[in-house]
């Protein structure tokens, strides 16, 4: 049997499991997904266990996205994002590490046809999904613009991606003007009924991702929604990271709406 799982602490709550779990019984792959809570100060005893133990591949979850780069040998997209949320020991040599965040959140805009080559993107958030996405974007060909209501931070995360800029939260109604995209990657909207942006500010011919996943509508995406944008919804970010660290271990396609049945099941 094949052991894949997912690495953090807390993971209690984590959706990946049964995801995961129901892909491998739809194709018939003798596999199991299982979690893990190791302390922060034994990382690196944990993945060497996980290694020995012929775990075939892991997902990476907070807090240790950045401190698992110093115990794999992490891809060129992972090393730019400085972060990792996906290990496959699979190979000769070291664990190799990816992230699929940038992955999943350009397949999720996939599902509504914008063409990001040349197109205008606004990413409200520097943290951990902010850098991915806004990453994945650039990549794709979109200008990218960071807000972040911490101002330093965004211009150092657009500093680091090509052709980005950095802005205050203030200045994202006059971002979002002339704007294809607008990707929330921030956690705004998942506690309580609020939005990053002004509702004013949006408008018909936005594509709009809110990587939050609980709600799954969020007052952002209602808003959206009223002035005529296509939305998103974060699960299928969550949902399309996920399939990408399935066809990374397995090499097989994803049963992708098998996969997304599970999850939504549990949200």
């Amino acid at each position: 049997m094949q052991v894949f799982g997912l690495i953090g602490n807390p993971v209690t709550h984590s959706l990946s499991p049964p995801m995961h779990e129901a892909a491998y019984d739809e194709l018939g792959i003798d596999a199991r997904y299982v979690t893990f809570e190791p302390d922060p100060v034994t990382l690196e005893t944990a993945l060497e266990g996980a290694d020995a133990l012929g775990v075939r591949g892991l997902n990476v979850t907070i807090p240790f996205k950045q401190d698992v780069l110093a115990h794999v040998e992490p891809d060129e997209l992972a090393r730019r994002i400085g972060a990792v949320n996906t290990i496959d020991f699979s190979g000769e040599g070291p664990p190799t590490g990816h992230n699929t965040d940038a992955g999943g959140a350009l397949r999720a805009l996939e599902r509504v046809d914008v063409d990001l080559e040349g197109a205008g993107a606004v990413v409200v958030g520097a943290g951990g999904a902010g850098r991915a996405i806004s990453f994945g974007l650039a990549d794709a060909g979109a200008t990218v613009a960071i807000a972040n209501r911490t101002e330093p931070n965004a211009h150092d995360l657009a500093d680091e991606v090509p052709g980005a800029s950095g802005h205050d939260l203030e200045s994202v109604p006059d971002l979002l003007a002339d704007a294809d995209v607008l990707v929330n990657a921030t956690s705004v909207g998942m506690e309580e009924d609020v939005s990053p942006v002004p509702a004013e500010a949006l408008h018909g011919d936005l594509t709009v991702l809110d990587a939050v996943y609980r709600p799954l509508e969020t007052r952002l995406l209602r808003e959206a929604a009223d002035r005529g944008a296509a939305t998103i919804d974060g699960a299928w970010m969550l949902l399309y990271q996920g399939v990408e660290a399935f066809e990374r271990w397995t090499g097989a396609d994803a049963p992708v709406e098998v996969m997304n049945e599970a999850l939504r099941e549990r949200l």
